[in-house]
């Protein structure tokens, strides 16, 4: 019963966000909540934000239907205290609410950081105010690691950051709502199958990746509409609610891996993007144009194949944390040889592709295409100003823009009329 309920929760939060998207971006128009061109973003016209609006709308209908008014944790015997409680469902969506209408208050009209951070963290204190709270969490080789005094705070700075994360990632049209579609129907499917997971956290789960579909209709690139801080902070703020209430609160050993491997390239994006920041002795919230997603753009890549290349980055990771947990390769204390050779070819699949794309495409083909881009421009430099010029910009991820003339039988191609890739 509870797989279809979640079924049906994703195509209706799907149906309700796509018929909704559009009237958030005539209302975003009405009121000048417009993401204009800037120089280290990616879109080339004005276009409306607001489209949380609908993500919301699309989530908050589906839980009204399906899911009940408190849900009740199970705990598993033999499980650790802490492993059940109870979560109150308006208080899931109430601090959406919150985080939702703060960060379209930022659309509208752009809010200093400190007053972002506080909304969140009010937000994620109504959630946890709610049942939202993890009080102990298995590790693997390690066992139960409890907190049953710190878990409110602990699970308030995980929502924090998981707004954070997603929001940081939503820089290129199509790519945040994509990974959240992802991540969602990973998350639903693992947490039906966790001993003493919710089956409503997997519906939860399993709405939030059909709002997450519902808008990226009008997203992907080009888009017509942006989702904005109103729904990148929400889409953040449900798939924590998620990890906390369906896997991080249940005693199986890969409670903690599963959202580290579904959520790991937003989270990769973030450190990337953050320790390059603290290196150069700048804010970790100053805005600049080093995520992946730019990196892609400088090495010649148009939008659609930077969202194509990190949707499959994602689903890899995901297929991985699916296989942890549904591919018999340990059973009753024992290795399954044939099952095991699976999971390793598996993981082998999903470090070969993380290892291409962050070192291949990011680094070892920007430094190729830079050498190649500077000759053309200045025939005399040196080899050996090439080389310092080239290992500078690797390091920073910071070079002037060296142009080149096209060639006259070269006719660029939409996305280089639009100025992306």
């Amino acid at each position: 019963m509870w797989h279809r309920d979640a079924v049906f929760a994703f195509l209706v939060a799907m149906v309700v966000a796509a018929l909704l998207t559009p009237l958030a971006a005539r209302f975003a128009r009405g009121i000048g909540a417009i993401d204009f061109p800037r120089a280290r973003g990616l879109s080339q016209t004005p276009t409306p934000r607001l489209g949380g609006l609908a993500i919301l709308a699309g989530v908050a209908i589906a839980a009204a239907i399906w899911l009940p008014a408190t849900i009740h944790l199970q705990r598993v015997p033999h499980a650790p205290k802490g492993s059940g409680g109870t979560v109150h469902t308006w208080a899931i969506l109430a601090g959406a609410a919150v985080i939702t209408l703060v960060g379209a208050i930022d659309d509208w009209r752009a809010l200093p950081p400190v007053v972002k951070l506080v909304g969140q963290i009010a937000a994620a204190v109504i959630a946890v105010e709610g049942g939202v709270s993890v009080t102990d969490v298995t590790l693997p080789f390690f066992g139960s690691l409890q907190f049953p005094n710190e878990g409110g705070e602990l699970s308030a700075i995980w929502l924090v950051g998981l707004m954070n994360v997603v929001n940081f990632s939503d820089g290129v049209d199509g790519l945040a709502a994509g990974l959240c579609t992802i991540d969602g129907v990973a998350f639903a499917i693992i947490v039906f199958d966790l001993p003493g997971g919710s089956a409503a956290a997997a519906v939860l789960a399993a709405m939030t990746a059909g709002a997450s579909l519902g808008f990226l209709f009008f997203n992907f690139p080009p888009a017509k509409v942006f989702m904005g801080d109103s729904g990148a902070n929400l889409l953040g703020y449900l798939l924590g609610v998620v990890c906390v209430i369906g896997s991080l609160k249940t005693p199986a050993v890969v409670a903690l891996v599963v959202p580290l491997l579904i959520l790991a390239v937003p989270f990769l994006d973030t450190g990337f993007v953050v320790a390059k920041r603290l290196k150069y002795r700048r804010k970790p919230w100053s805005a600049d144009a080093n995520h992946f997603h730019h990196r892609m753009a400088r090495i010649g890549f148009s939008q659609r194949k930077t969202v194509a290349y990190m949707y499959g980055w994602t689903l890899t990771l995901a297929c991985v944390a699916l296989a942890l947990r549904l591919v018999p390769y340990h059973r009753h204390g024992r290795y399954h040889p044939a099952w095991l050779v699976v999971m390793i070819a598996i993981g082998l699949i999903a470090l070969s592709a993380s290892i291409y794309l962050v070192y291949v495409l990011e680094i070892l083909k920007f430094r190729g295409l830079r050498s190649r881009q500077m000759r053309t421009a200045d025939p005399a430099t040196s080899e050996h100003e090439i080389d310092e010029r080239v290992r500078h910009d690797v390091e920073t991820g910071e070079f002037d823009r060296v142009e080149e003339e096209p060639d006259d039988d070269e006719q660029p191609d939409d996305d280089e009329q639009r100025g992306v890739g």
